[in-house]
């Protein structure tokens, strides 16, 4: 299948890039289909939106550099994608690269959770206080973990 995205131009994608977010994102919730593919920098992906053009998050496996991070996900979300093994689970985060210079972070708070079976995912809210919408993924990969807060 050929996309057409604002930043890569046309794209190929195939039928196991494809995701659906039966809710969307939080702020995107118009969006509910996406394609997952490495952005070409590891260990960084991209998650482009295939109901809108403009719409592409750079997403981050959060263990990478916070092997401490828990994602304590709800059984109705887990119902929601249909994940009923926690290996069929793929947990990434969203990351932020600010315009005007600074760190690079994570979203750890609201990660994005899919099923690797099933090609189905949801955005989760997390409720512990040790994950922030912005942690720093520089500090992390350096040392292997954050600093709380960070």
């Amino acid at each position: 299948m050929r996309i057409n995205t604002k930043f890569l131009g046309e794209i190929d994608i195939n039928d196991q890039q494809k995701v659906f977010f039966p809710k969307g994102i939080i702020g995107f919730e118009r969006c509910t289909g996406f394609a997952l593919f490495e952005a070409g920098q590891s260990p960084f992906y991209y998650f482009q939106s295939l109901d809108d053009k403009d719409v592409c998050f750079i997403l981050i496996d959060p263990f990478l550099f916070r092997p401490d991070y828990e994602a304590d996900i709800a059984q109705e979300e887990m119902d929601l994608i249909g994940i009923e093994k926690p290996e069929h689970a793929a947990v990434l985060a969203i990351i932020t690269i600010p315009a005007k210079g600074g760190p690079i972070t994570a979203n750890l708070q609201g990660p994005l959770v899919i099923n690797s079976e099933t090609k189905r995912g949801c955005q989760v809210v997390l409720t512990d206080p040790r994950w922030k919408t912005k942690h720093e993924i520089a500090a992390g990969l350096q040392t292997g973990s954050l600093q709380e807060g960070a």
